[in-house]
């Protein structure tokens, strides 16, 4: 149980952290630009802990489940003369902040120029951006990912059909020519037949495409390099093409070939990668989570129906916080996996959520960051438009008349993470 809560804690102080930093990103630029901040604040509800500094009130607050900046004037005035509308860069933006009595109109967030305030409104998902960055960093470069190795995991009693889901011998079935040749669990294949290894796929064909010949082959145990020699038996498996995978025919069914078999399976270990791998790495999970953001209400609506239903949900479809909670306590309480595993499991976490926050604050409707860049970018449009038409200046727009929109999308987001939330509760994802 100990570990189990020490999970959660992790994800919830990295969770704090990236939303921290999201809202640091806000401020650093805001402050550069001479606008008024008057709280930076992490969490909602009851402040716990505050301290004014300059004239910014920093604070943390009891949930933990956003934060936000309190600017001056992020809105114009809805007529001239009328007072500037001041706001914050939380999700809830609605919520109306006091910027506070020592507020200067001419340092208001409106009235900066348009790519000022693009790039304090994309500080936040950038901050994300550089943390999904940095984490992945440790995760690759660190700890490595998990792939296949050149070791024999383990080495079966006899060969089973390639259709058979037994994983037991039965009479009948014929002896796995790795027992004939001696090969036993934890030995590295270095060559087959004079040839080097570089890699599992180099064995397997090998192994496939000497079906009843015998073939050199020399392992290392214990640092000791020995010469076994192997007969493949003639059975029928898979088919795989050059990257591993079952090939399918027309109708979706594995095709199935005559090919060697030895009765071996890989083991897996964590390699460390180059420091070039990380950007793509980040920059999928860029890809793989906008796919899921674009078809989110799809989702959600089927785990809803699993989760109301008590169907199976789908392990790979979205999760709220308490469902990142829950694997991230699992997984540090599986005594089975090394500890480094289980470190490098939640970095990847912690990684993964910043590139959630990263995307999700992009998307371009209010009330979040990308709303807010869209509006700066509409405004920009429209005075180009009457500059190069030779009108007057129309000043900046209220794009806090988007108000029904920005209603939807909260009532719809709402909607949507109590949804995640009990399906989360009643339903929950499990590693184990």
């Amino acid at each position: 149980m100990l570990l189990y809560a020490l999970g959660i804690v992790v994800v919830l102080v990295g969770l704090g952290l990236s939303i921290g930093l999201h809202e640091l990103g806000h401020l650093w630029p805001a402050k550069k630009f001479g606008v008024y901040v008057s709280k930076y604040m992490i969490g909602f509800g009851p402040t716990i802990w505050s301290r004014r500094r300059g004239e910014t009130q920093y604070g943390v607050k009891l949930l933990p489940l956003g934060g936000y900046i309190a600017m001056a004037g992020m809105y114009p005035p809805k007529d001239d003369g009328e007072p500037m509308r001041d706001a914050t860069t939380s999700f809830f933006n609605a919520a109306v902040q006091e910027a506070g009595p020592e507020e200067d109109p001419k340092r208001s967030f409106y009235r900066l120029p348009i790519w000022k305030r693009v790039v304090i409104m994309l500080g936040g998902p950038f901050m994300n951006l550089v943390l999904a960055v940095v984490f992945y960093a440790i995760l690759l470069c660190g700890f490595g990912i998990s792939q296949v190795s050149t070791t024999v995991q383990s080495v079966s009693t006899c060969i089973v059909p390639v259709d058979s889901d037994r994983t037991t011998c039965e009479p009948g079935d014929p002896i796995a020519p790795a027992v004939a040749a001696g090969i036993e669990p934890g030995d590295r294949i270095v060559s087959i037949d004079g040839t080097p290894t570089t890699d599992w796929a180099d064995a397997t064909a090998a192994i496939r495409d000497h079906p009843d010949e015998p073939i050199s082959i020399v392992v290392n145990r214990d640092g000791e390099e020995r010469t076994l020699t192997a007969t493949p038996l003639l059975s029928q498996r898979y088919a795989l093409d050059d990257s591993g995978a079952v090939v399918l025919d027309a109708d979706g069914e594995p095709v199935v070939v005559d090919a060697g078999v030895l009765g071996i399976s890989p083991a897996y270990e964590n390699v460390r990668q180059s420091p070039l791998a990380v950007l793509p790495a980040v920059g999928d999970n860029i890809w793989q989570v906008g796919k899921i953001i674009a078809t989110l209400p799809v989702r959600v609506y089927e785990t809803g129906v699993a989760a109301f239903g008590g169907a199976e949900r789908d392990p790979n479809g979205p999760l709220s916080v308490v469902g990142v909670g829950r694997l991230a306590g699992e997984i540090t309480s599986i005594d089975a996996i090394p500890v480094a595993d289980r470190v490098a499991s939640l970095i990847g976490m912690i990684a993964s959520l910043n590139v959630a926050l990263f995307v999700f604050n992009l998307i371009p409707l209010l009330p979040l960051d990308g709303g807010h860049v869209l509006g700066a970018l509409w405004e920009g449009v429209r005075r180009w438009f009457a500059k190069i038409r030779g009108r007057s200046d129309p000043g900046p727009i209220d794009i806090q008349k988007w108000a029904p929109v920005t209603m939807v999308v909260v009532i719809a987001l709402g909607i949507m993470g109590v949804v995640l939330i009990y399906a989360d509760i009643v339903a929950p994802i499990s590693v184990l």
